[in-house]
């Protein structure tokens, strides 16, 4: 590809909704009555993003590629969105090095994975993670196979099988999966979960501010993604409330939400954190939106999470939040270690309680709490008990000499 600049060629543009005839000048108002009456077959929602080159021409393809996951396939905004963030990012770096999208091959695909290699992430400022860039180029591949599909493109060297290898039986045996067979991926090993201790999460919770802090806390005490933390509404808090008063002493509720992939699940949260969410509602939350109702710049949300302005909470702002304070505490972490902490700590206490004689499966029972589609993801936080660092710490300290030449 040659060497870059890195400045932003491709250009997105947000969906908006259209003006109603008293939003636009009185020439345009017939225009913008007759354009609300038209019925679409497959209106796109405001918010989809339109992919312009440098010289403002729609890149259909890639627009199409959306419209079918968004509006056809009905995939959720999580997943539009990471698709989006994909083509942007390879298309932008096509137009960098002049390369026409139907003209890219192999080596084009090589060198935007080594360049990632070696470049950090412009988002981010850290080094792109091997599991990152092979996310992309499955992506970018997965949009080739499409326009080949489709009728975009008649044959791509990036949608041929002769790019992929035969992976003997026995290696998908050991696996379990079937493994990811292009050439084009990087080697990845799998990395064990990494929970906090009970003093890293106490000292993270106390470092955190409002809304932050409750927000760790769903995830510690209920293992919540981000995604389906930040769909929690206040609706879902106080229509348990007249429940719980006419409960006799229960200690737990369960909420019923939709998961990853559209499933629906559930997660069980304590009184205790039911009565803090209650709190923060009638005081933190209700602040914020009052007075952002006065500097006239709030509307009112069902969101259950708003910043100190009354906006909903994002999704990167949170994580930022999480690593930045557990920065200043001393240690590394993250949003989705707050999860598997929760995890864990769930399998290891269940773990005990089979031993004991009681007829659980604790496997099936984190499973189904973490909202997880394979056993295998959850056998990930068995190991991970299995090798815990804090233990082998202890025992490793224990194998130290204690004098000079022993």
């Amino acid at each position: 590809m040659g060497a870059l600049s890195w400045v932003s060629m491709v250009t997105v543009v947000r969906k908006s909704a259209l003006p109603t005839p008293a939003e636009v000048p009185e020439r345009l108002r017939d225009a913008a009555l007759a354009a609300a009456s038209i019925s679409l077959r497959e209106p796109r929602l405001p918010d989809f993003p339109v992919f312009f080159t440098d010289s403002m021409q729609i890149i259909e393809p890639a627009v199409a590629f959306l419209h079918e996951h968004a509006i056809r396939r009905a995939h959720t905004n999580d997943t539009v969105r990471t698709y989006a963030e994909i083509l942007f990012d390879w298309f932008d770096t096509l137009e960098q090095s002049s390369i026409a999208w139907d003209d890219a091959d192999g080596a084009d695909l090589v060198a935007y994975r080594n360049r990632m290699l070696t470049q950090a992430s412009t988002h981010t400022g850290r080094p792109y993670a091997v599991r990152t860039i092979n996310h992309r180029v499955r992506g970018v591949l997965r949009f080739y196979d499409w326009a080949v599909r489709s009728g975009w493109l008649r044959a791509s060297p990036l949608a041929a099988k002769s790019t992929d290898f035969v992976v003997p039986h026995r290696d998908r045996w050991r696996s379990g999966r079937r493994p990811e067979r292009s050439i084009f991926l990087l080697r990845q090993f799998e990395s064990l979960p990494q929970p906090l201790n009970p003093a890293q999460a106490r000292e993270l919770l106390a470092e955190l501010a409002a809304p932050y802090d409750l927000m760790a806390r769903w995830q510690l005490y209920t293992g919540l993604r981000v995604s389906e933390l930040l769909r929690l509404t206040v609706h879902d808090i106080l229509k348990h409330k007249t429940a719980r008063r006419s409960r006799v002493a229960a200690t737990h509720h369960t909420i019923r939400l939709m998961r990853k992939g559209r499933k629906q699940g559930y997660v069980i949260a304590s009184e205790s954190l039911f009565t803090e969410t209650d709190a923060y509602i009638e005081l933190h939350r209700a602040a914020w939106l009052h007075r952002s109702f006065r500097r006239s710049a709030g509307q009112g949300e069902s969101q259950l999470f708003v910043g100190p302005r009354g906006d909903k909470v994002s999704k990167n702002t949170y994580q930022q939040v999480v690593r930045l304070a557990a920065e200043r505490c001393g240690f590394a972490a993250t949003t989705h270690q707050l999860r598997a902490t929760f995890a864990c700590m769930m399998l290891a206490r269940l773990e005990q309680i089979a031993k004991s004689g009681e007829p659980i499966n604790p496997l099936l029972v984190v499973k189904v709490l973490m909202g997880h589609e394979h056993i295998d993801t959850t056998d990930r936080y068995l190991r991970a008990i299995a090798v815990d660092t804090h233990v082998l710490a202890d025992v490793l300290e224990s194998l130290l000499p204690t004098e000079v030449g022993q």
